[in-house]
Order: structure tokens, then sequence, then C-alpha cells
């Protein structure tokens, strides 16, 4: 895992590294281990940019003077090339190196001894180098050096990706809980000061649907009223969204209900009062005691009964039909009119999802979300088809009985 795309050379980046590779507790020990093994008496974890060498640890034995945090000129230092190259630079000494003798690197910083390994994570991105040296000719060139030196490396990168795993999932933590307050926030807001001017709204659109005398003012009353109901019901949908979707689920107060069919046919009323020019059928049988929430089947029944009617043909009814068989809930509710498009059927349970020819005036489009969590939070199934010949039906089907789920 890489660090959020950042200026490397940028003095916030710097201290990040220093304080990364500070963290990693196994890193001093290593250093150690290397000067010993490897007959030198400095040895660090730098991190090598296109700009600039920091040392992030250091073992320091000679007075060499560098420090955690400490910087060298980047060109004045072998890691550069060993970073461009992606390979170890190994000198016993440098001034017997066919290669290196004379370099600029040892006659700056007196060096007679040089060991150098890229440290690269497994994404490929180069971190910097663990190097090692002396002032007097050592022998880092043995094989069993290299291959201590490269193993380190591996484990160091291996450790940087883990700390920068625990920052991000700490990161992560911390925005969910400042996500969560937002959503407390939000929710309150929905709760309390949009509902108190609302009520006020309605509450005007009540008394002036009831001025008979003033036709026009009782219309005018009659809809507010609608418009306030409506908004009334946009924010119990933005409600349940909240606390459904960014929380657990809608959550559901299961317990003994025998009356559900009563309670249903009272919804189905309320629906068939605010739509009069439409015809409601409905065959409701539900004659046992049914484990729900009949507050949340309430409100899946008016938010698909209200779907049907917008959505169905006027010259033709909807069916709303609730039956148990098998210890299972059915309730279904079928309409004529324009059909769901085939590729449609499958984004219809999302939310803040409406198709293409909607009509305008038809809400959110979290309706048919919340019906899905709110069947899911009865252990059920809500399923829908739809063509010309047939019709549209949504059907629920929830166990009714605690066994049963």
């Amino acid at each position: 895992m890489t660090n959020p795309i950042r200026d490397p050379d940028a003095p916030e980046s710097i201290a990040h590294d220093v304080a990364l590779i500070g963290a990693v507790t196994a890193i001093p020990s290593m250093l150690r281990v290397i000067c010993k093994n490897a007959g030198m008496g400095f040895s660090a974890v730098a991190r090598v940019t296109d700009l600039t060498w920091t040392a992030c640890a250091v073992n320091d034995e000679i007075g060499f003077g560098l420090q955690a945090g400490s910087q060298l000129e980047l060109r004045t230092t072998l890691c550069h090339e060993s970073r461009n190259r992606r390979e170890p630079i190994v000198i016993d000494s440098f001034s017997e190196d066919a290669h290196y003798a004379g370099h600029p690197t040892s006659q700056i910083y007196g060096l007679e001894s040089y060991i150098s390994v890229p440290i690269v994570l497994s994404t490929g991105e180069y971190f910097g180098n663990l190097c090692a040296i002396d002032s007097k000719p050592a022998h880092p060139s043995d094989e069993r050096v290299v291959k201590m030196m490269e193993a380190f490396a591996e484990v160091i990168a291996l450790q940087i990706e883990n700390e920068n795993r625990e920052q991000m999932a700490q990161r992560l933590a911390e925005r969910r809980e400042q996500d969560a307050h937002l959503r407390e926030q939000f929710i309150a807001v929905l709760g309390h000061d949009l509902r108190s001017p609302l009520a006020v709204v309605s509450a005007t659109g009540e008394l002036l649907a009831l001025r008979k005398a003033d036709v026009d003012l009782a219309k005018f009353g009659a809809r507010l009223l609608g418009a306030s109901r409506r908004m009334s019901a946009l924010i119990n949908d933005v409600l349940d969204f909240a606390r459904g979707r960014l929380g657990a689920g809608i959550e559901a107060d299961i317990k003994p209900d025998s009356v559900l069919e009563t309670e249903l046919r009272e919804v189905v009323s309320e629906v068939q009062t605010a739509n009069p020019d439409c015809m409601i059928i409905a065959d409701l049988s539900v004659e046992s005691v049914v484990y729900c929430d009949n507050t949340r089947l309430q409100q899946l029944l008016s938010n698909l009964l209200s779907n049907a009617v917008f959505h169905g043909s006027t010259d033709h009814p909807v069916t709303v039909k609730a039956r148990i068989e098998n210890e299972t809930l059915e309730l279904s509710v079928h309409n004529l009119g324009n059909t769901i498009a085939a590729e449609s059927l499958g984004n219809l349970f999302e939310p803040y999802w409406r198709p293409k020819t909607s009509k305008p005036g038809g809400g959110l489009g979290l309706g048919l979300f919340i019906c899905s969590e709110i069947v899911n939070s009865h252990h059920g199934t809500l399923t829908v088809s739809s063509s010309d010949q047939s019709g549209t039906l949504f059907t629920a089907k929830m166990p009714v009985s605690q066994k049963a789920a």
C-alpha cells in the first residue's frame, strides 16, 4: 500500500517518512547488527527521492555526525546512483576500487568502505537505501554481508508497508467517526429543524382548507396541505435512507401482531382518499398472528401502493393482495400502465435511482430502496416483474413467525 499522492520532498512528507521509520522498533537492532557483521562504524536507513537524501534512522559508532532527520546533498552521495540503477553498490576500499577510486563521495566525507542497498516496496515504489560506511577499509562485499543487507532491506520495506496500512486504517477509522458525527447532525436537522417549520405549513394548510365559504382559499389550503404531506414523506424517506444506508440497515421492532389486516386496510384507505380518481382493489386475508413491525409494513405497503398509483394507468385498477401461505406473508401490489424496461429492473431498489422516463414529481428515488430495506429487516424478499401483457407486480414475501425467520 502506497502513501496518498503527495510531494515526497515537502517538509511534511520528509517528517512523515522519518517518523514512519522511527516507528519500526526492529530497525535500531538491524543497524547495530549491520555494523557488527560488516565491520563498519556507521549504518543508516535513508529516504532517497529525486531531490533529497534524508537519514531516517542512524547507528553512529564513529562520530560521523548524522542523526534522524539530517540531510545530505543528494549528489554528494552514491545513493542516487543506487536508486537509478535499482542495484546495491558495494565498495571495500575506495582507494583501491577500479571504478570508484577518487570518487567525490569518498573525498567529501572521508570514506574508505561503503555499501548501499535499495529499499523497494512491493508496489515497485522506491523508498530509499539501507547503507553502511566507514573511514577505514572493510569487507562489505562478503556474500554473507550483502545477503544480510538485502534481507534487511526487504524486511524494512515490508515494515514500511505495514506502518502505512496501519496509518491508513487509523485515518479511515477517524473518517468513519467523523462521518458518523455528521450523519447524526444530518438526521437531527431533518428530524427537528425541518419538521418544525413544516408543521407550521401543514397547520396553516389545514386551517385554510376548512374555509369552505371561500372556495378558492379552501382549494389553496388543500394544495398547501398536500404539498406539506409530500414534503413530510420525502423527509421520512431521507431519514430512513440515512439510518439504513449509512448505518446498520433499517431497524424493525418485530413483535406479534394480530390485526395486521386491519392496519393494511387503513393504508389502502389513506392512499385511496389521497387519490380519488384511482380505483384500488384490496384483496386482504391475514387472519393469523404475524411477527412483524406493523408500522414498517404499513410504510412498505404505502410506498408500493403510491408507486403503483403514480406510475399506473388511470383506466385500470391497482390491486393489493395479502395472504398467508406456508408460514409466509405474501404482500403484492399490481398495476397496469407503463411497464418497467428490462434493463431497469436490476436498478429499481438502488437509492436515488429513477428511470429516465420517470415523470416529474416522483420523489427522490428512495421509496423502493426503503421498501427493500424493510423487507430485508423482516428476513424476506422483494421481487418485481413487468411486461406489457401482465403489467407490473411487486411481491414481498416474509416469514410470519420468528421460527420461520
